[in-house]
């Protein structure tokens, strides 16, 4: 064993207990962040960081790397530049970059000190920063840092918007008497409350059991805004109806522009919006569908929620096997929302079910991949599974999941003699976890209620969410006295796979059903299809070609894969389809006639 001297042992002592003293209580010390939008032309956002009380030789500050609500991991700290740490008398404090995320300053036990750094914010999206010269939208989880282990502090933020913007929103509280200063109990509120800046348009406010909602946005469009806040506050009304709770002071609905997205939070959503879709009736039936679905959110995930989703590991992500649950009945409720809000007819909501099922089934993820293993693998499959794979062997929460919620909702009515439905699972989650115990739920609690709710085992419902069992639809759909049609059908004409397009000049292959003669005979996408039976021909005659063709008739096929050319002798097939068309049985029992009537709200 080596021997250390006196001299030397007394200096690594000091030196652990300068880097390793606790920081001081959360009473003792201030957090307060400056992010100016002075600048939109520049597309970053300068941030202030004032830090007081916090005393310590060494801090660590982190960036999450993912913001709740978006599965998937972000490139928050790549967009930070430029920063640099002061003490209380402007001098530079070192620093260092300890890992992706976190900037270790040597504080050197200064009472008070600042942080400065920038963030690049050119991706238009809810999960993402964008600043630019007519609207400001800041994703928190992206722009502000907390010291390490204080996610729990208090924490104010104060907004400096361009000199010709005239707006902020948020759902964060305002701090009275200092104008666009917000404040946060916690770092969970503070990154679960977006803020979105510019010459803004304030719908009517609307109140739901006395609660203040606001819909605030950017460039909202043309559409009657009188009724659009009437069929808004529809939603809410019977959202909320569900539940039996309202657990916020304030609602807002952040409008952010078209096609970025939706996310939800705990008392505001930041949604895409346009409003010139609202006005054409398919246009209206996806917006308001995609309202509910956020609004619902602030029950079913943020609050009722798995308990891997909070406390949230904002180092790497929260992984659960439970976002069909999250995502999946948060889909099946925006439908159920429309129905009973009047929103939708019996037809629409058969008919959205069937479209929902149909994408499910039309994939063929469904026989590699169950919803739990979807849920797990969103992180790096994307929400909507590897759509760019060739053979797509993975699914999607949402599609799955409103199927799943029928069949459950349905079995809980049959069950309990229609005592008690899915409604009664949702508040009975609420009341347990949320509101008593203060956290999430387990799979096995998550099964319990809803046995305890059917009064029975649901054993051979849960077979369907980690198996690859194939769905009885017809049994789930009956118990409500619906029928389904699952019965393949012969599609007209002669069935090849693949799809074509023309791409200078060229036909190019965009897609091939699996399986389908195309697949069997080895074309893929991104082929070149040079021609058919000896002859070139435009997309138009292709397809002109392929519909006046009969099954079992042969194709002749010349196609270049990459500088290959390979001539295919393909037989064509017949294609059968399953329309899962929903309808109501003539005859129908007691029991069914209730159930349904149940469902429907009727």
């Amino acid at each position: 064993m080596l021997s250390v001297s006196k001299t030397v042992r007394s200096f690594l002592f000091s030196l652990f207990f300068l880097c390793t003293v606790p920081l001081n209580s959360q009473q003792e010390s201030r957090l307060s962040f400056t992010v100016s939008a002075e600048n939109p032309s520049s597309c970053y956002y300068q941030v202030t960081f004032r830090c007081e009380g916090i005393i310590s030789g060494a801090i660590d500050f982190k960036m999450p790397v993912w913001t709740p609500g978006y599965y998937q991991i972000m490139d928050y700290p790549g967009q930070v530049e430029n920063f640099v740490a002061w003490d209380e008398k402007n001098n530079h404090l070192r620093w260092e970059k300890v890992s992706k995320n976190t900037w270790r300053v040597f504080s050197m036990n200064a009472t008070s000190f600042t942080l400065t750094y920038n963030v690049k914010s050119t991706r238009l999206f809810v999960a993402s920063n964008y600043l630019d010269e007519e609207r400001g939208y800041i994703s928190p989880a992206g722009v502000f840092m907390h010291p390490a282990g204080m996610i729990n502090h208090p924490v104010t933020v104060s907004v400096k918007p361009y000199a010709k913007w005239s707006s902020v929103a948020t759902g964060l509280d305002s701090v009275k008497g200092k104008p666009h200063t917000y404040s946060a109990p916690d770092y969970d509120i503070l990154y679960d409350s977006p803020i979105l800046i510019g010459n803004l348009e304030s719908l009517p406010v609307f109140y739901v059991k006395g609660i203040p909602h606001y819909f605030i946005g950017y460039k909202l469009g043309n559409f009657d805004r009188e009724l659009f806040i009437s069929d808004l506050k529809k939603i809410v009304e019977t959202a909320s109806g569900i539940i039996g709770d309202i657990p916020y002071r304030h609602y807002t609905f952040l409008a952010i522009g078209p096609g970025a997205g939706g996310i939800e939070h705990l008392n505001s959503t930041s949604i895409s919006f346009s409003g010139e879709g609202l006005n054409s009736p398919a246009g209206k039936k996806r917006l308001y569908s995609f309202l509910a679905h956020e609004y619902f959110h602030h029950y079913n995930v943020k609050r009722i929620r798995p308990l891997e989703l909070g406390p949230f590991d904002y180092d790497n992500g929260s992984r659960t096997g439970m976002l069909w649950i999250s995502e999946g009945l948060t889909v099946y409720y925006e439908y159920i929302i429309l129905r009973r809000a009047g929103l939708f007819t019996d037809e629409d909501i058969f008919s959205a079910f069937q479209s929902s099922i149909k994408a499910y089934e039309d994939k063929p993820g469904r026989h590699f991949q169950t919803p739990v293993q979807a849920s797990l693998a969103t992180w790096e499959d994307g929400p909507f599974g590897r759509t760019d794979d060739e053979l797509n062997k993975t699914i999607s929460p949402y599609d799955k999941g409103p199927a799943l919620g029928i069949m459950l909702d349905f079995s809980i009515r049959h069950k309990s003699g229609n005592k008690r439905s899915l409604d009664d699972v949702m508040r009975f989650l609420y009341q347990e976890y949320y509101q008593k115990e203060k956290r999430g739920f387990t799979e096995k609690e998550f099964k319990a209620a809803c046995e305890k709710m059917a009064g029975e085992p649901l054993d051979d419902f849960f077979e369907y969410t980690g198996t690859l069992k194939q769905v009885d639809y017809p049994k789930y759909f009956g118990y409500a006295g619906l029928q389904i049609d699952t019965v393949p059908q012969e599609q007209p004409g002669a069935w090849l796979g693949a799809t074509v397009r023309e791409r200078n000049d060229s036909l190019i292959v965009t897609r091939v059903d699996w399986p389908s003669p195309a697949w069997d005979a080895g074309i893929r996408r991104n082929d070149v299809l040079l021609t058919v039976n000896g002859i070139t021909l435009s997309q138009k005659a292709f397809e002109e070609s392929l519909s006046s063709m009969k099954p079992a008739e042969r194709i002749k096929l010349l196609i270049t894969k990459g500088a290959e050319k390979k001539e295919l002798v393909i037989d064509l097939k017949t294609k059968k389809e399953r329309s899962y068309r929903i309808s109501v049985l003539p005859e129908r029992g007691t029991l069914q006639k209730a159930v349904l009537k149940g469902w429907l709200n009727n």
